[in-house]
C-alpha cells in the first residue's frame, strides 16, 4: 500500500489498475460452469448429487437433499442463547428497514375516459443463495438474512434456500436456525454453480424459482450471470471494497480496521483511503502494516492491500468525493466531523456509512439496510438488494368508448408510420 497525490499521474495509474481488476475469472472457469448448468438442466437430480458429493459430501444420498424440520429443530435447540439473541435482534431491524420499500399497487384518471395503473406482485419463487465458507465453519448467518427477509416481505409464497453441505452431509447449525428465524420454506444441501442450475431450471427434487439472489465464489456468480434471463438475479457482484473519505478528525487506528475488514474477504478485494489530512495520510499506513501482522486471515489481506489498496491525499474534501463518485465502491464510509453536510456531494455508492462510529460491519450484520451492494463500480446505475427484487410490476390500462374515438386517429397514424398496418387494422375495425 502507498500514498498518492491526487490527482497525479502516479494516482491515476493506481485507480487504475484497481478499477480494471475485473470478476477475476478465466474462459476455462466459465466453460466450466456451462458445463455444470448444462448437466444439471439436463439429468436433474443425478448430476446434482454427483457435483455434491463431488466437491462437499462424498456419503450425500438423495435423500438427505432437503434438509428435515428435525434437521433445523436441532439446530434451533443446539445454539446458545446470546447467537439467538444476537440474530433476532438483526433480523427484527432488517425487516423493519425492508418494510419500508414495499410499494403499493396505484389507479389513476389522467384523462377522461382513460383509467391507467400499476399493479405490483411479488414473484412466486425466489431462491436464496448462503455461502458455506471454509466448509460450512464459518457460517455466513447475515446472507441469509439478507435475502430471504425481503422476499419474505415483498410476499414471495415459496423461498427456497440452497447452501453446500459440509463433509458429513449437514449444514452448520446456525444458517438452519437463522432459515427457521426468516421463514425459509426449504433449505437444499447444494452449493456452488450446480446449486444456481437446480435452482433456475428446476430438477426432481429441486423447484424452480423467479429469482435468484445472494452473494458467492467466482462459480456462482458466473452461473448466476449465465442464467440471468431464465430468471431474475440481484447483480453481478465483484470482489468487496470500501473507500474511506477521511478529514483530520478521522482516528487513524480505527480508519486502518476498516479498510482491513474488507481486505481479509479476497485478494481481489479493494481499500482505498482518501484524507485532506497527509500527516493522517502516514498515519493509516503505519497502522495499516501493524493491524496486518495480528489478522488472521493475513496472507489475504497482504495481497488485497498490496495490488489493490492505496492512500490518496486530495487537497478538498469535494475532490475526495468526486474521486469515490467516479470509483462508486460498494462501501463509502465518510469519516468526517460532520458528515451529513458530506453526503449531499455522494451520487455513486451502494451504501455509505456517515461518521466516526459507523464501521461498515454495523451494515453487515444488524443496522437494517440489505448488504448485497453493487461492486466494481455499479453502483453508479444499481442499488442494494430490496424488496423491489422480488416484484413485478404490470401495466393497467383500460380506455372507455368516447376515450378510444378521441385517440385512435393518433394511434393509427404511428402505427402505419413504423409500417405495422396490423396495429392499425386492430383500431380501425373498432371505428367502423
Amino acid at each position: 500500500m502507498e500514498i498518492f497525490n491526487y490527482p497525479s499521474v502516479e494516482a491515476e495509474a493506481k485507480v487504475r489498475a484497481i478499477t480494471s481488476r475485473g470478476l477475476g475469472y478465466t474462459a476455462k472457469d466459465e466453460k466450466g460452469v456451462i458445463d455444470i448448468i448444462e448437466a444439471v438442466r439436463t439429468g436433474g437430480d443425478e448430476s446434482l448429487l454427483h457435483y455434491i458429493r463431488r466437491f462437499d459430501a462424498p456419503e450425500m444420498t438423495l435423500s438427505q437433499l432437503v434438509v428435515t424440520e428435525e434437521e433445523i429443530d436441532a439446530a434451533v435447540a443446539a445454539v446458545d442463547d446470546d447467537f439467538m439473541a444476537a440474530l433476532d435482534l438483526a433480523a427484527t431491524q432488517v425487516e423493519s428497514f425492508h418494510k419500508k420499500q414495499l410499494e403499493n399497487s396505484w389507479i389513476d384518471m389522467p384523462r377522461k375516459g382513460v383509467t391507467l395503473g400499476q399493479m405490483v406482485n411479488p414473484v412466486d419463487a425466489a431462491g436464496v443463495y448462503v455461502p458455506g465458507a471454509t466448509g460450512g465453519m464459518t457460517p455466513l448467518v447475515s446472507s441469509v438474512l439478507m435475502g430471504a427477509i425481503p422476499a419474505k416481505i415483498a410476499g414471495v409464497k415459496h423461498i427456497a434456500m440452497v447452501t453446500p453441505p459440509m463433509a458429513d452431509g449437514t449444514v452448520n447449525k446456525h444458517l438452519l436456525a437463522a432459515a427457521r428465524r426468516t421463514g425459509v420454506d426449504v433449505v437444499y444441501k447444494a452449493g456452488s454453480a450446480w446449486a444456481v442450475a437446480a435452482l433456475a431450471y428446476g430438477t426432481e427434487s429441486v423447484g424452480k424459482v423467479d429469482v435468484i439472489v445472494g452473494p458467492g465464489n467466482i462459480y456462482v456468480t458466473l452461473a448466476k450471470k449465465l442464467v440471468s434471463g431464465t430468471v431474475g438475479i440481484d447483480m453481478i457482484a465483484g470482489p468487496s471494497e470500501i473507500l474511506a473519505i477521511a478529514d483530520e478528525s478521522a482516528n487513524p487506528v480505527w480508519a486502518a480496521a476498516d479498510l482491513l475488514s474488507q481486505a481479509e474477504h479476497d485478494p481481489l478485494a479493494s481499500s482505498i483511503f482518501v484524507t485532506t489530512d497527509a500527516e493522517l495520510a502516514k498515519k493509516v499506513l503505519a497502522e495499516v502494516g501493524r493491524q496486518l501482522d495480528a489478522l488472521p486471515r493475513k496472507e489475504i489481506a497482504e495481497a488485497s492491500i498490496r495490488d489493490y489498496g492505496a492512500i490518496l491525499v486530495t487537497d478538498t474534501i469535494e475532490s475526495a468525493c468526486e474521486l469515490a463518485n467516479r470509483l462508486a465502491p460498494e462501501h463509502l464510509e465518510l469519516l468526517v466531523t460532520a458528515p451529513f453536510e458530506v453526503v449531499g456531494l455522494i451520487r455513486n455508492a451502494g451504501a455509505v456509512f456517515m461518521g466516526h462510529f459507523t464501521p461498515e460491519p454495523m451494515g453487515d450484520y444488524v443496522a437494517g439496510p440489505n448488504h448485497v451492494l453493487p461492486t466494481a463500480g455499479t453502483a453508479r446505475f444499481s442499488s442494494a438488494l430490496s424488496v423491489e427484487n422480488f416484484t413485478k410490476k404490470s401495466s393497467l390500462i383500460c380506455y372507455s368508448e368516447e376515450a378510444f374515438h378521441k385517440e385512435a386517429d393518433a394511434v393509427m397514424l404511428l402505427a402505419e408510420t413504423e409500417g405495422l398496418q396490423g396495429h392499425a387494422q386492430s383500431v380501425k375495425v373498432r371505428l367502423s
